[in-house]
């Protein structure tokens, strides 16, 4: 594609201002800081490039030296969404967890340590919570990540969530509107759709979008979901009924529209990048999140150049975009505002694990006697879906390993998962680990395999607990932070 401009004119300044581009690498590109002197008022940060608090405070601090009002954005759900602790796993339970256990100033509370973190390594746009009410329990990419089944539930944690990140000066992005819950399908590989009336969307759907509004978000999400019932054409990213007219004027909200990750299939695979970019600005979208998968300064300049062309041509009007840019520049000024008027409050490192410890949910506690010799941990894996990631490590035997040392591991999956965790264990008692037995049917026969031969198995669910409980021991963890596999650990081992 042809450049148009040399990055000077305000048109340019305005198209590079709605992007929200990654990089790859732990210091920022020198094509990364050339397009921030540009106009570029955005940075996505992925978990290729944390390593360390300290090398995340020297790389937003790079990035200031080039563009002091900066939006610095990352995805930090917390549990199994973490970049953060990528590599370790996070200090915070997840959404489920915190509905589990349904005190909404203790979610308000993680939400201000998680923000405080944030802060303290430079990072002031968090695109986080997931508002979405997981009402399709088969859901496979919202599941542990939403507060639970319940919209009113949903609405008052994302309401404390909100209010709790943005004390710390961050500003929340209320994700993934119009409500990604009752999905079948993942939209980083496809488009999904959901077919249910308007007035159910607007009960069950909406209810928490409504909430994050009450509570001022600063920034929404938008979804690559079809819903016919509000535009049979488009999915909501490019949508204006649903953009425009239902979140700007049906439900009043006036802050940051930000679009999911444009190189995922749902519209990459049809409409392409770059057209659906500007159909995404023409739509209501003030901020194009891409760089998940694309991170290169061709991509920028790519997206640029559409849109640029696309307002040239007449298709996209000039002042849509100047406003999209202007939004951008708001909450950037909202961020510099928020950090200098708000005093930085006392760590809390512990909330998270009080949080995890709340949220456990024992069957056949009564009878159960700590384990006092190490044990097997069979790891039933799954494929992770691609939010959550494969880097991040789950499951209980770290944690088991440090009260119990001697503990082993071993990870399982397919049809034969039941007969080689039983030939792995050998003598030892077994501690079978799973994550979404409901949605796994090897992982249920594996599990009925293996207390056939050893009634004395303890199971722990770190994922959504919707199959029926089993087991010496079950406990329902409610997400696979690091902190709910510390939790666990310490019922089995009596900590």
């Amino acid at each position: 594609m042809t450049t148009f401009a040399s990055g000077t004119d305000t048109l340019t300044r305005d198209a590079l201002t709605v992007l929200q581009p990654g990089f790859t690498g732990t210091t920022a590109p020198d094509w990364l800081l050339r397009r921030l002197g540009e106009g570029l008022a955005s940075v996505g940060l992925f978990g290729r490039n944390i390593a360390s608090a300290e090398q995340l405070s020297a790389l937003t601090a790079q990035l200031r030296a080039e563009r002091d009002d900066v939006l610095v954005a990352i995805d930090e759900e917390g549990g199994d969404v973490t970049r953060l602790e990528v590599r370790t796993g996070s200090s915070f339970p997840g959404n489920n967890a915190l509905g589990a256990v349904d005190d909404v100033d203790l979610t308000r509370e993680v939400a201000a340590e998680l923000g405080r973190r944030l802060a303290a390594c430079g990072v002031n746009l968090n695109w986080a919570p997931s508002a979405d009410v997981n009402s399709n329990p088969a859901n496979p990419v919202i599941g542990v990540r939403s507060f639970g089944a319940e919209p009113a539930l949903v609405a008052r944690h994302t309401a404390a969530y909100v209010t709790g990140l943005q004390s710390a000066g961050v500003a929340a992005c209320t994700k993934h509107f119009p409500g990604h819950g009752d999905t079948a399908v993942d939209s980083h590989h496809a488009l999904p759709r959901i077919d249910v009336p308007a007035d159910v969307l607007s009960a069950r759907e909406l209810a928490p979008f409504h909430a994050a509004i009450t509570a001022g978000t600063r920034a929404v999400m938008s979804a690559h979901i079809l819903v016919p019932a509000l535009d049979p054409d488009r999915p909501a990213t490019l949508s204006h009924r649903i953009l425009t007219g239902l979140l700007r004027r049906e439900l009043g909200y006036d802050g940051l529209i930000v679009t999911d990750g444009m190189e995922m299939r749902a519209i990459a695979g049809t409409y392409g990048i770059e057209r659906g970019s500007v159909l995404a600005i023409a739509a209501g979208a003030d901020a194009i999140c891409v760089g998940g998968g694309l991170a290169d300064d061709e991509t920028v300049r790519r997206l640029r150049d559409a849109l640029v062309a696309a307002v040239r041509s007449g298709e996209l009007p000039e002042a849509r975009l100047a406003e999209a840019a202007d939004r951008v520049r708001s909450l950037a000024r909202w961020t510099t505002t928020a950090k200098a008027a708000r005093p930085q409050p006392a760590p809390d490192t512990e909330v998270g694990l009080r949080a995890a410890r709340r949220a456990l949910r024992l069957t056949g506690a009564d009878a159960f006697t700590p384990l006092t010799d190490p044990p097997y941990v069979a790891a039933l894996t799954p494929v992770a879906n691609i939010a959550v990631g494969d880097e991040t490590p789950w499951g209980v035997a770290a944690e088991l390993f440090r009260l119990l040392p001697g503990t082993e591991t071993g990870t399982f999956s397919g049809e034969d998962a039941g007969l080689a965790t039983l030939a792995a264990a050998g003598p030892r008692r077994i501690v079978a680990v799973v994550r979404d037995e409901h949605r796994h049917p090897w992982m249920a026969a594996a599990l009925d395999t293996v207390l056939r031969s050893r009634p004395d198995t303890v199971v722990i669910e770190m994922g959504l607990p919707q199959a029926p409980p089993r087991g010496a021991l079950h406990i329902a963890t409610h997400g696979a932070a690091r902190v709910c596999g510390r939790a666990a650990a310490e019922i089995i081992a009596g900590a």
